[in-house]
């Protein structure tokens, strides 16, 4: 007897309701083993809930083993929301963000990355972000990579050594058209473990500027991620490779003629995986 095709799509439906169902109680099975977590932390005197580099190990493998017609946008949204939300359970927190751009492209990042458990406060500046990190007993902040509008060398104010440190640089899965692609640091209290560091920041501060600066670095494989004017000469945001020493990049900006060349390590982060690498599958 053949079977109709409303028979057949009954049939489909109650296969999607069956994954649905796993799919909940899954995420119910998560949360018992996050409070099982609580308890060892507990025990054990507690500490930061942030891992940025198994974070972003997660992601990593999230994207490379992706297939199907489902975007990889909405998949990693998912779990996106899945490791924050768990995280605040584990330790809440907020998200301080800078709106000096406006506030649609950095809520949309906040959103897409926390989700709306996670309470998200709104900044006129990367300063006061900072400041209110510093202030908090375990929050995060967020703000573009040059810090918006009249920011100036923001990254001198994460130089002291308990200021707050860059963990993340947001988005991790590159790709053209992102839905939350505004480029975006993500800044916590400095991390005693669980810190990515494929990619160093140093605050350095020389002089003034030379034109062979950029060059010098790049011979290294360093690079300028942001430069300013201050009170002391010329601020630098440098980038390095988490092998580098620090000392490699003060070599190389005298090489090209900078004096009294000081610099201060204020975070660190995972390299971004691109998503051009996967080619022939939906993303």
């Amino acid at each position: 007897m053949s079977t109709s095709p409303e028979e057949k799509l009954a049939g489909l439906r109650s296969e999607i309701d069956r994954i649905d169902s796993a799919m909940h109680e899954l995420l119910i099975d998560r949360g018992r083993v996050i409070d099982r977590l609580i308890e060892v932390k507990t025990s054990q005197g507690g500490g930061s809930a942030f891992r940025p580099v198994r974070e972003a190990r997660m992601m990593r493998n999230l994207a490379e083993r992706h297939r199907g017609r489902l975007p990889l946008d909405t998949v990693e949204s998912i779990w996106r929301v899945i490791i924050s939300t768990f995280t605040y359970i584990q330790a809440p927190y907020s998200v301080h963000v800078d709106i000096s751009r406006g506030e649609a492209a950095i809520r949309d990042s906040a959103r897409f990355h926390f989700g709306f458990t996670v309470p998200c406060v709104a900044h006129r500046n990367a300063a006061d972000v900072i400041a209110a990190v510093a202030e908090s007993s375990g929050d995060l902040g967020m703000f573009p990579l040059d810090g918006g509008p009249e920011a100036g060398a923001w990254w001198t104010r994460l130089a002291p050594p308990q200021a707050p440190k860059v963990i993340a640089r947001l988005p991790f899965v590159e790709r053209p058209d992102h839905p939350a692609g505004l480029p975006v640091f993500v800044i916590s209290k400095p991390l005693v473990e669980g810190a990515a560091r494929d990619v160093v920041l140093d605050s350095v501060t020389l002089d003034q500027w030379r034109r062979g600066l950029p060059s010098a670095l790049r011979e290294v494989g360093a690079e300028i991620v942001g430069s300013a004017a201050d009170g002391m000469g010329l601020a630098l945001l440098v980038a390095r490779p988490g092998e580098m020493m620090s000392q490699a990049v003060r070599a190389a900006l005298r090489s090209a003629g900078g004096a009294d060349v000081r610099s201060v390590e204020i975070g660190a982060h995972a390299s971004r995986f691109d998503a051009s690498t996967l080619r022939g599958r939906a993303v």
